[in-house]
């Protein structure tokens, strides 16, 4: 799936993966052009250290959501966890292992752009959203 979200990123936002991490070789960021933040940290990592059984490899995605309720909330739900590794408690972490559609993947990383835009992105996207209405 990580590839599908390359693509979705690739497409919606014009925006390549970044691999910053030279002890972690294979793990991208998704980063915005402008003010260079993240808006997604696509990881693999044990089964086991999300509390899933086995030992081999998953890939999540890591984004971050505005609504700490949203995140307990969807924390809760199968394919969704707090956010590994990422001690701020927006952040949520998402199964790519297809346990979670591609569709609602695509919604937290639409959520996670907005939420870490830049306000003159963030404005952009206030006037796409109200044209598209």
């Amino acid at each position: 799936m990580r590839e599908a979200v390359f693509r979705y990123v690739k497409e919606k936002y014009n925006i390549e993966p970044d691999y910053p991490f030279s002890t972690a070789p294979t793990y991208p960021v998704l980063r915005h052009g402008d003010n260079r933040k993240w808006f997604a940290l696509i990881m693999d990592v044990p089964r086991e250290k999300l509390g899933l059984k086995g030992d081999e490899a998953v890939d999540i995605i890591n984004v971050k959501l505005e609504d700490r309720m949203l995140v307990d909330m969807l924390a809760q739900e199968p394919g969704y966890f707090y956010g590994y590794h990422i001690t701020r408690s927006n952040w949520i972490s998402i199964l790519l292992d297809g346990t979670v559609p591609m569709e609602e993947i695509c919604r937290w990383i639409d959520e996670s752009y907005g939420v870490t835009a830049s306000k003159k992105e963030k404005e952009r996207l206030r006037q796409a959203a109200g044209e598209g209405k």
